[in-house]
């Protein structure tokens, strides 16, 4: 096993204070956003196994095989199918949705096709695979995810009482519910930005109000307001008072699957994607927002938002589970008279200590140049190879990101 080396991504949405808390690090003043944890090439990990650090991505690519096991290189090719992160946001990352793996592998070969450049800023697929993703907050955690039903967005809207977003209220009554979220969400992506963004301000303030007043909605108009707030103006406001608002609580998560909007707000949490960088805009941001490409891949479903509780499986684990074979996150909770827990093998694992001290002991066939025996403290992680067998001691928490294999 070998002990991580990691890169945090400093993106202006993120806390100056959390990660550092996390790390054991003095905050540097500047946003903190992501510690990304895997074999992902813009910033993989560095591992050490006698020879100087080298990045994670080099000792996969050197014996995919070995190190993902022959199972995992058959389903999902030679590199790491995931990446574990610690997202930690203060400001509201942007309105988004993800493609399935069939609209990234046609969007990328068009824009591949087309001569778009990988870094132009109007590119929409930067690879061609899918991005589904499941975040576990850490501390309480706040964002948006899937729509709501349209006759409750219906209401939310009314609420207000915005004259120009009437004609909104007044279509999702009136149509069938895809078509009526459809039809709501081109209008609001298309409309006139300085029309829009003087019906931006004047729902802001009438959130507010709402929002102290108390009642069902308090704490979504409260969010959405809090919203405007930092993005001032942005059709992203009203096409999140759309969507679901959900409070997290730690230890519960939510599975992002492709085509559903969402928007995580305010919160520290331990995030498990796809390996991709496929992501459309619907707003809150001052990147490109493609709608024609957004309208076509957004699915327009009404749905709860689905938090995820884990279950106990018979190994002592807690199990998030998703309805994907790219990952699988599992959280063990370790009391100090807990007995050795071994670890499945046959699969290339990621493992976060997020509170107290873990041990990990190789019990079988380790890399050569890797550890044996690992102790890790709050914030610190480890890679474990496909073949090599680990069982963790001591007192703490520890998150387990791996194949669904």
């Amino acid at each position: 096993m070998d002990r991580l080396a990691n890169t945090v991504r400093p993106y202006a949405w993120g806390s100056v204070t959390a990660i550092p808390a996390l790390l054991g690090t003095e905050p540097t003043g500047e946003p903190q956003a992501e510690l990304w944890m895997g074999a992902h090439p813009g910033a993989p990990s560095r591992v050490d196994r006698g020879a100087g650090p080298v990045g994670l991505n080099e000792v996969i690519a050197a014996d995919p095989e070995t190190e993902l096991g022959p199972e995992a290189v058959r389903r999902f090719g030679d590199r790491l199918p995931f990446l574990l992160k610690v997202l930690a946001a203060q400001v509201p990352l942007s309105l988004q949705v993800h493609p399935d793996l069939e609209q990234a592998r046609a969007g990328f070969a068009d824009e591949e096709r087309r001569g778009v450049p990988i870094d132009a800023p109007h590119r929409n697929y930067k690879d061609a695979n899918h991005k589904p993703e499941l975040i576990c907050a850490l501390t309480p955690f706040d964002g948006l995810c899937g729509f709501r039903s349209p006759a409750e967005a219906a209401d939310l809207l009314a609420a207000l009482d915005v004259d120009s977003l009437k004609p909104y209220v007044d279509i999702l009554r009136a149509m069938p519910d895809t078509d009526a979220l459809r039809e709501v969400l081109t209008a609001v992506l298309s409309a006139d930005r300085e029309a829009m963004a003087a019906t931006v301000t004047e729902a802001t303030e009438a959130a507010t109000r709402l929002a102290a007043a108390g009642g069902p909605h308090a704490d979504a108009y409260a969010a959405y307001a809090a919203v405007a707030r930092d993005f001032p103006g942005d059709p992203g406001v009203i096409a999140g008072m759309l969507l679901n608002h959900v409070r997290l609580q730690p230890g519960e998560g939510l599975y992002l699957g492709a085509g559903v909007p969402h928007a995580y707000l305010s919160g520290l949490g331990v995030e498990l994607m796809a390996n991709s960088d496929n992501v459309l805009r619907c707003g809150l941001t001052p990147k490109h927002v493609d709608v024609p490409e957004l309208l076509r891949v957004v699915r327009f479903e009404s749905a709860p938002p689905g938090v995820l509780r884990p279950e106990a499986d018979p190994d002592g684990a807690e199990v998030y589970a998703t309805p994907i074979d790219e990952f699988r996150l599992s959280r063990h909770v370790l009391p100090a008279d807990a007995a050795p827990r071994p670890l499945p093998t046959g699969a290339p694992q990621l493992l976060l200590c997020t509170a107290g001290r873990i041990t990990l002991r190789g019990q079988g066939p380790t890399a050569p140049g890797a550890a044996t025996e690992l102790r890790l403290t709050q914030g610190e992680s480890a890679y474990v190879p496909a073949p090599e067998a680990v069982e963790l001691t001591g007192e703490g928490t520890l998150y387990r990101a791996t194949l669904a294999l």
